[in-house]
């Protein structure tokens, strides 16, 4: 199959630096898209997590449920923007 590729510059580099090796572009290109690709090559992802501590909405003067973080984020936002339209901003 023929296909045109566009190489960032960091893959250029590499791919200049095996073929200064006697290696062909083609050779290259295809051996870096078979060990990519293949199988079982890949790790999966972890991230460490933290506690942030448990969230207390009564604290703030709300009874809301605390799974529903969008509605509350919208809920203190309209707070906020209530407190600034008292103070006259």
């Amino acid at each position: 199959m023929r296909t045109t590729v566009t190489l960032t510059p960091e893959a250029e580099a590499r791919v200049r630096a095996a073929m200064a090796q006697g290696r062909s572009f083609k050779d290259v290109v295809n051996e870096a898209i078979v060990s990519a690709l293949a199988p079982g090559q890949t790790r999966p992802f972890h991230s460490q997590t933290y506690s942030l501590g448990k969230f207390n909405p009564v604290g703030l003067g709300l009874d809301y449920d605390q799974n529903k973080a969008l509605a509350l984020a919208g809920l203190l936002e309209d707070i906020e923007l209530a407190k600034k339209r008292e103070m006259g901003k």
